[in-house]
C-alpha cells in the first residue's frame, strides 16, 4: 500500500511536471498545478484501491493517473488568442 501510495505521488508529480512544461501559459502558478497533480494521483489511488481491493496495483496505478490528468485539467485556463469579447447589444 506504502509503495502504491508513493508510485502515485510520483506519477502525479510527473503528469504535473509534463503540463506545466508543456502548458504554462495556460496554468497558474507551479506550486498549485504541482500539489493538484500529487493530490489528484493520490485520490485516484485511494478510490481506486478501495473499489477494487489490494492486489490490483496496475488498475491503481491506471485510476490514479486519469483522475490526475482530471485535476489538472480543471486548472487549464482558456488561451488568449480564442477569447472575445462580444458586446451586449442585442
Amino acid at each position: 500500500m506504502i509503495l502504491e501510495v508513493l508510485g502515485s505521488a510520483v506519477l502525479g508529480l510527473v503528469l504535473a511536471w509534463a503540463a506545466a512544461h508543456r502548458l504554462s501559459h495556460r496554468l497558474p502558478a507551479r506550486p498549485l498545478v504541482y500539489s493538484t497533480g500529487v493530490a489528484g494521483a493520490v485520490f485516484g489511488a485511494f478510490v481506486t484501491h478501495s473499489v477494487l481491493g489490494p492486489g490490483s496495483l496496475p488498475l491503481s496505478i491506471l485510476g490514479a493517473a486519469v483522475v490526475a490528468v482530471a485535476s489538472l485539467s480543471l486548472l487549464l485556463r482558456p488561451s488568449g488568442s480564442r477569447l472575445r469579447r462580444r458586446s451586449a447589444t442585442a
